[in-house]
């Protein structure tokens, strides 16, 4: 475990994910320590970037999650100070950060995405029903965890559901709501992970059926026939590289009635709780969350010239 150096192991940050950023990070360092790497806890919101460099740190693994560690701004001060790091680097983690323009990139590429609309305070908010349908989803564009989304089922509740998304990014969209199977997929290096199947009681998978609930039922094997897995997971892959996103992440999607697929979003920094997708996905194909820790951290890297990390 010499190799790896000195690691700091980012955690907490400014976002309104901070509390998850934290979990994660506890895990994480606890993770590698077990296996015997020199790792430090690092949270962002108490210490500047330049202590990486002061402090000698070789390699950093980022387990922050939102703005200000999900988002390329991290990424690009790693890349200024030369330290290697895990996941997307600045392209991949802005892209993947904004769910407006990663739809523009996908809807380009031919990768399937629910049809939305970007909502802005001068949109008729009500007319926003006839294009999309009900229900809607309506939800910040810059968030992750599910904060501030809300799925609405009137049109009357439109304008307070945009209001809550709207204390959380400037840019909300509201996507058309797919009626059918919540699925994702982690992706580790070249490799899709085994899909998992999500099923809540709640109206949605939120925050509270994320990393509090009880009654969140995650099901490996998802119950696809092999093949159709395989093609989702070949597709996960395309929507991730696309977006320049490296290392490791998950894809997230919604299968309809017909058994079509309708990509969500990407993160590139995915929790790492005991209730994450990831860890869960990684041991169903034998991989403790140790040895996940360790991947991961083997993928910390720099971008080179022509890596699809700057694009």
């Amino acid at each position: 475990m010499s190799d790896f150096g000195k690691v700091a192991v980012l955690v907490g940050g400014r976002s309104a994910e901070r509390p998850v950023s934290l979990k994660s990070g506890a895990m994480v360092l606890g993770a590698l320590k077990k296996k015997g790497v020199d790792a430090h806890a690092f949270d962002t919101k108490e210490r500047g970037l330049e202590a990486l460099v002061k402090d000698r740190f070789d390699r950093v693994f980022v387990a922050l999650h939102g703005r200000y560690g999900e988002d390329g701004t991290v990424q690009g001060a790693l890349e200024l100070l030369g330290v290697p790091y895990t996941g997307s680097g600045v392209l991949g983690s802005a892209l993947a950060m904004d769910k407006w323009r990663t739809k523009l990139v996908w809807q380009g590429s031919g990768i399937p995405t629910p049809h939305y609309e970007p909502l802005t305070r001068e949109t008729d908010l009500h007319g926003v029903t006839t294009r999309l349908g009900l229900p809607l989803m309506i939800k910040p564009a810059n968030e992750g965890s599910s904060i501030g989304m809300t799925k609405v089922k009137s049109a009357r509740d439109i304008p307070e559901a945009y209001a809550l998304a709207a204390n959380y990014d400037r840019v909300v969209i509201a996507e058309a709501f797919v009626d059918g199977i919540e699925l994702t997929v982690g992706v580790l290096g070249d490799t899709a992970l085994p899909l998992i199947k999500l099923e809540t009681p709640r109206e949605f998978y939120d925050y509270a059926a994320k990393y509090s609930a009880e009654d969140t039922r995650y099901l490996i094997p998802c119950g696809l026939p092999p093949d159709a897995e395989r093609i989702i997971q070949d597709e996960a892959l395309r929507a991730f590289r696309i977006l320049g996103c490296s290392g490791w992440g998950r894809v997230d999607l919604m299968l309809d009635r017909t058994g079509k697929p309708y990509f969500l979003e990407v993160n590139t920094s995915p929790g790492m709780t005991d209730h994450s997708l990831v860890p869960m996905a990684a041991r169903h194909a034998g991989l403790s969350f140790e040895d996940l820790c360790l991947r991961i951290l083997e993928l910390a890297q720099l971008a080179e010239p022509g890596d699809d990390r700057v694009g």
